[in-house]
C-alpha cells in the first residue's frame, strides 16, 4: 500500500498524506517515490539477532547444489550485446521542460505505439533503452529517433465526478517496434536545449510464456500513485482521501522518478538479476494477464515484483490458474493484491483507465451495474482475502525491521552460510506480509524467515514462506516490499538500494533469489522441494 522511499531529492508534489489501512484504520502514510532519498523508514523498528556476517557476506557466487542450470537462452544472447551505462536522467530540468506518455502499456514485437509529448524546446529526440543485465551496464540503447519537433502541449482536465486527470494532447510521433527484442524498456526524452530528460516506460511483452519465467512489469500500482496533475488513488489538492481519484488513467505521464513510475526501485533490480542468470525469461504486464486468460499457459514460474498492490479479479485468476497446472508464482515484494481494481477504457483505448473506490465502493457505477467492488480483496462486499493464492497476508506499515533468519537448513537458504536467528538490518520494510492462518491459508506452508516487528505499538511478525500444492507448483513470498530493492546493495552493476542495506543483506537475498529463481526455472518446485509445514512450529498451536 505504501511506498518506501529510496535515496534521492523528493520530487514536487509529494507529501504525507492520511489514508485508509485497508484494515478499517486511517493512519500517516508516506507517498514517498522512486527517487530517494530519504533515510529509511524507522518508525516502527524491532531488535533483531546479529551474526553470521562471514559466512552471508562470502555467499554471493555459484550454484544451489542438486539445482540444475537451465539451457542457454535468448536472455545469454541479449545480454552478450554491450551495453550503454548512460541510459540514465542525469539532467531532469524543470517540473515541465520536457514529459511525455505511450499510448500502449506494452506492445508486441513489431507493433506500433503513439507517443505523446510535450515540451518547452523547440526539438527533442527519443532513446529506446531495453533495461536488462548488459555486464552491469543494466540498459541497451535499441532505437533513437531523429530530432523531432517539440511544443509546450496543453494543461490537464480534472473529470468533476471521479476526479481523474486527462490530458488532451496530440501525437507526438509513432515509435516502430520492429527488431526490438522482448523486456522492459524506459524510452528517455531529451530536450534538444539540454533543459530537461525524462522517461516514459513501455514493456515489449512476449506473445508466449510456455517454457518460460515470466517477469510481470506492475503499470496498474505504478499509476495508482502517479501524482501527476495533482491528484493519484490516494490523495488530492487537500493532500487527503476527501480529494483523491477513484479512477486514474494511463493517458498522462508518471511524476515519480523522472517518469519511471516505480520500475527502477521495485523492478529492475529483478531484472537485471534474472537476464545476469541466463533464465529463459518472458515479459508481460499486469494488465496483459488480466486480459488474455491462456497468456500464463505452460509457464516455468511467474513473478510478481517488489510492489504489485493493485489486481483485477481476471489477473488473480489467472495467476491462481497457472498455480494450479503447475506453473510456479513469487512473489518478491509485500502488499500483493491487496486492491481490487478493474480496467476500463480511456479515448486513446481499451484498459487505459484503472477504477478503485476504495472505500467509497457503493458509489461505484460498475458496482452498481453489477461487477465487482473495487475495494481491497480482504473486506465486503465480497471478501477473498489475497492469502488464498499467496500464503501470506498484508499486516502493517511502516516498518524498518532486521529480517531473522528462522529456518537455516532450507534449500533457499543454501549457500549463504545463515544461521538460525541470524539478522540482517532494515530488510524488513516498509510494509510487510505474514502468515496468519485465520484468514485461508494453502497447506502445507513453510516459514523461512520469521521477524518481529512493532508497528504503530503493535508488535507482529514478518515472514517468507513457501509453500506447495497438488500441481506440484511451489509458492514462495518475500513478505517484505524491500526484497527486489535490497538485490541492489553493495551488488555488481551498482544499483540504489538504500535505508541502510549492506552488502552482507545484499549477498543473502541475492544468492536466495538465484536459488529461487533456478529452482522454479527446471519446473514444478514441489515436486523436488515439497514444502514441510511448520506454521505451528513457528506460532504455536493456536
Amino acid at each position: 500500500m505504501r511506498i518506501d522511499r529510496p535515496r534521492g531529492a523528493v520530487p514536487a508534489g509529494e507529501s504525507r498524506v492520511v489514508r485508509e489501512s485497508g484494515m478499517g484504520t486511517g493512519r500517516r502514510r508516506f507517498l514517498g517515490m522512486a527517487v530517494g532519498a530519504a533515510a529509511g523508514l524507522s518508525a516502527c523498528d524491532a531488535a533483531g539477532t546479529p551474526g553470521g556476517a562471514a559466512a552471508a557476506s562470502a555467499a554471493v557466487a555459484g550454484r544451489p547444489t542438486g539445482t540444475p542450470s537451465p539451457s542457454p537462452s535468448a536472455t545469454s544472447a541479449e545480454n552478450a550485446r554491450p551495453g550503454n551505462a548512460d541510459w540514465g536522467v542525469t539532467k531532469a530540468g524543470p517540473a515541465r521542460a520536457i514529459e511525455g506518455y505511450a499510448d500502449r502499456v506494452s506492445v508486441l514485437p513489431g507493433e506500433r505505439f503513439g507517443l505523446y509529448v510535450s515540451t518547452t524546446a523547440p526539438h527533442f529526440t527519443v532513446s529506446a533503452y531495453r533495461m536488462g543485465w548488459y555486464g552491469g551496464a543494466r540498459g541497451r540503447l535499441v532505437w533513437r529517433s531523429e530530432r523531432l519537433p517539440g511544443s509546450r502541449q496543453g494543461d490537464p482536465t480534472v473529470d468533476g465526478r471521479t476526479r481523474t486527470v486527462r490530458t488532451d494532447w496530440a501525437r507526438s510521433t509513432t515509435v516502430d517496434t520492429e527488431g526490438w527484442p522482448e523486456g522492459s524498456y524506459l524510452l528517455r526524452l531529451d530536450a534538444e536545449d539540454g533543459s530537461g530528460q525524462r522517461f516514459v516506460p513501455v514493456t515489449v511483452r512476449s506473445a508466449t510464456t510456455a517454457g518460460k519465467t515470466v517477469i510481470v512489469n506492475a503499470p496498474a500500482t505504478w499509476q495508482a500513485y502517479n501524482e501527476w496533475g495533482g491528484y493519484s488513488l490516494y490523495n488530492g489538492p487537500t493532500g487527503g482521501l476527501a480529494t483523491r481519484s477513484l479512477e486514474v488513467t494511463f493517458d498522462r505521464p508518471y511524476l515519480y522518478d523522472n517518469g519511471a513510475g516505480l520500475f527502477l526501485v521495485y523492478e529492475a533490480p529483478l531484472v537485471a538479476l534474472a537476464e545476469r542468470l541466463d533464465l529463459p525469461l518472458a515479459y508481460t504486464t499486469g494488465v496483459d494477464v488480466a486480459r488474455e486468460p491462456e497468456l500464463l499457459h505452460g509457464a516455468t514460474a511467474v513473478l510478481s515484483l517488489g510492489h504489485d498492490e493493485y489486481w483485477s479479479p481476471e489477473q488473480r485468476q489467472h495467476f491462481t490458474a497457472a498455480r494450479d497446472a503447475g506453473t510456479n508464482l513469487a512473489i518478491l515484494g509485500a502488499n500483493c493484491c491487496f486492491r481490487r481494481i478493474r480496467f476500463e477504457p480511456s479515448a486513446l483505448g481499451p484498459d487505459r483507465t484503472v477504477v478503485c473506490y476504495k472505500s467509497a465502493w457503493q458509489e461505484d457505477p460498475g458496482y452498481r451495474a453489477g461487477k465487482p467492488a473495487t475495494t481491497d480483496y480482504r473486506e465486503q462486499p465480497d471478501p477473498d482475502p489475497e492469502s488464498s493464492l499467496l500464503g501470506v497476508i498484508y499486516d502493517g506499515y511502516p516498518v524498518d525491521a532486521p529480517y531473522v533468519v528462522t529456518n537455516p537448513g532450507h534449500w533457499l537458504f543454501a549457500g549463504t552460510g545463515v544461521g538460525a536467528g541470524d539478522s540482517f538490518a532494515h530488510l524488513v520494510g516498509v510494509e510487510y506480509d505474514r502468515v496468519l492462518t485465520g484468514f485461508p491459508t494453502p497447506r502445507p506452508i513453510e516459514i523461512l524467515a520469521h521477524s518481529p516487528v512493532v508497528c504503530d505499538g503493535r508488535r507482529s511478525f514478518a515472514d517468507s514462506a513457501y509453500y506447495t500444492v497438488p500441481s506440484g507448483a511451489g509458492v514462495f513470498a518475500s513478505g517484505t516490499m524491500r526484497w527486489v530493492e535490497s538485490l541492489d546493495a553493495d551488488g555488481p552493476g551498482g544499483g540504489r538500494a538504500d535505508h541502510g542495506m549492506d552488502g552482507r543483506t545484499g549477498a543473502m537475498t541475492r544468492r536466495v533469489t538465484e536459488n529461487l529463481l533456478r529452482a522454479f526455472a527446471a519446473g514444478p518446485a514441489g515436486r523436488s522441494h515439497p514444502a514441510s509445514d511448520n506454521v505451528e512450529a513457528v506460532y504455536g498451536k493456536s
